[in-house]
């Protein structure tokens, strides 16, 4: 039994107070709980909430003291981040942020608020690694310092891409919702099924469950006061059924068969949503993703935003290996009118290093001197996209058949549409053939606007030694009614 002394100095009895077996029980188990929630270098997570504290451990710094070493090291991050490092993704938004003074030449609003979006849309951001039952006595609950720190990020992430999209006129937050669905769009089903869970109003703002607690915590509580307060960065990408099933078929025609299954689960989530398909299936066979390759662009500091989405599987092996199939001069034409050569050469080894390695400055690409086939891939893309009408009717045979980029009707189309504007009449012969055939999603059959197209293609000069595009043309369609 407990005593005390009194100020008269006589002992007395805490009756009201004794220190029993089970009392110091519950002392220990609850002591435990807090602990249990403690990084080993910040102290209890329960007390310790800020930033500072619950960040997780980032890349290492890659910023030297001279402007190549800075420029590798966002060559190095950008690589990780568009294969889904989600600590690269953070970090890349805090260096166009230019939240340190030595980042200052790099600033872009636009760019560190791709970065901090794709951070947010990463599963690797808010699935928890700590499985076990969470809630504990008192609504205490033991966390592992991963799920916290990340929780944390993310919350940081969302509070600053809120603070640059409050700022951007609407055209600037079209251009960062733009990019964003260009980098997902290239990482195959995983990356549709994210845009799907985008537009999908049954998730959170960036794709997350909407019983997932990291992802609550991290956009400011659960209920009806989630999000309260940024409403830019929870209100980029609008909610849409359409869009939502638009990605998710996107997703299987990649061959994913676990994409199959969630579209299935998405046609019986609403009654209304299976009655789309027929609209989403002509609206995927004419959809392309907003860029040809990702903006190579730069700010005043001159390091490009390079494209690190490299081509994978085999259908991208097979097409860059067909490159050899294209006649060179159509790749030292683009060159040319990049400005990178005077002359058009009708061979690669006609180039010099330099010319080749100011290709890949333009690029973004590290400067090693050796053409490669992704590079007279990108040389032809990028005369195309600065609008050399005779490089956008390359591209659009190249997709028609495959050579350098894997089929994909839709985008021939498209750049044939581009060179027929510019007033080609190639383009506008090869534009009446998929009316004359009707390639199946991308265009109608329509043989009198054909006659019409063709009329206007031979006086404008071109006589049909178009038998081989028309040739590759009829074969596009046979494809597409397969």
């Amino acid at each position: 039994m407990s005593v005390f002394r009194g100020h008269d100095g006589n002992a007395r009895r805490l009756a009201g107070w004794p220190i029993t077996a089970p009392a110091t029980l519950v002392l220990m188990l609850v002591v435990a709980l807090v602990l249990s929630a403690c990084s080993p270098s910040s102290g209890p997570a329960f007390w310790r909430r800020d930033a500072a504290n619950t960040a997780c451990p980032r890349p290492a710094a890659l910023t030297g003291g001279e402007f190549n070493d800075q420029e590798a090291g966002l060559r190095r991050l950008r690589r990780a981040a568009f294969r889904g490092d989600f600590f690269s993704q953070l970090e890349l938004g805090d260096r166009y942020a230019a939240l340190r003074a030595t980042d200052k030449n790099i600033e872009d609003p636009i760019e560190s608020a791709v970065w901090y979006a794709m951070a947010l849309t990463n599963s690797e951001g808010f699935a928890p690694t700590n499985r076990v039952q969470r809630d504990g006595l008192f609504g205490w609950r033991p966390v592992s310092s991963y799920d916290h720190c990340r929780a944390s990020e993310r919350k940081t992430a969302y509070r600053r891409l809120d603070a640059h999209l409050s700022r951007m006129t609407l055209a600037e937050q079209e251009a960062v919702r733009d990019r964003v669905i260009y980098v997902l769009s290239t990482q195959d089903a995983e990356g549709y099924r994210t845009l799907a869970r985008l537009h999908d109003a049954l998730y959170g703002p960036f794709g997350e469950p909407q019983d997932n607690r990291e992802a609550r915590e991290a956009l400011g509580g659960g209920g009806a006061r989630a999000g309260a307060g940024r409403s830019a960065a929870v209100t980029l990408f609008q909610r849409n059924d359409v869009d939502a099933y638009l990605y998710n078929y996107l997703a299987v025609q990649t061959g994913d068969v676990g994409a199959y299954v969630l579209l299935k689960d998405f046609e019986r989530s609403s009654p209304n949503r299976a009655r789309y398909a027929a609209f989403v299936e002509a609206k995927a066979r004419q959809w392309v993703p907003p860029f040809e390759f990702y903006p190579n662009t730069a700010p005043q500091s001159g390091v490009p935003f390079s494209d690190e989405s490299r081509p994978r599987g085999d259908a991208f092996d097979y097409a860059l290996q067909r490159m050899t199939e294209l006649p060179f001069v159509h790749v030292g034409r683009a060159l040319r009118y990049l400005g990178v050569t005077d002359a058009a050469p009708e061979r690669a080894a006609d180039l010099s290093q330099r010319q080749v390695q100011a290709l890949e400055a333009m690029l973004g690409h590290a400067m090693e001197g050796r053409l490669s086939y992704l590079e007279m891939v990108r040389a032809v893309q990028l005369a195309a996209v600065n609008g050399s009408s005779e490089a956008q009717l390359v591209l659009a045979v190249m997709y028609a058949e495959g050579v350098g980029v894997p089929p994909d009707y839709a985008r021939a189309y498209s750049w044939f549409v581009e060179a027929d504007r510019q007033g080609s009449p190639e383009a506008r012969f090869a534009i009446s053939t998929y009316f004359a055939l009707g390639v199946a999603g991308v265009a109608d059959q329509d043989k009198a606007q054909a006659v019409a197209f063709r009329l206007d293609s031979a006086l404008s000069g071109f006589s049909p030694s178009a038998a081989r595009l028309q040739a590759v043309l009829a074969q596009v369609s046979r494809s597409q009614r397969r």
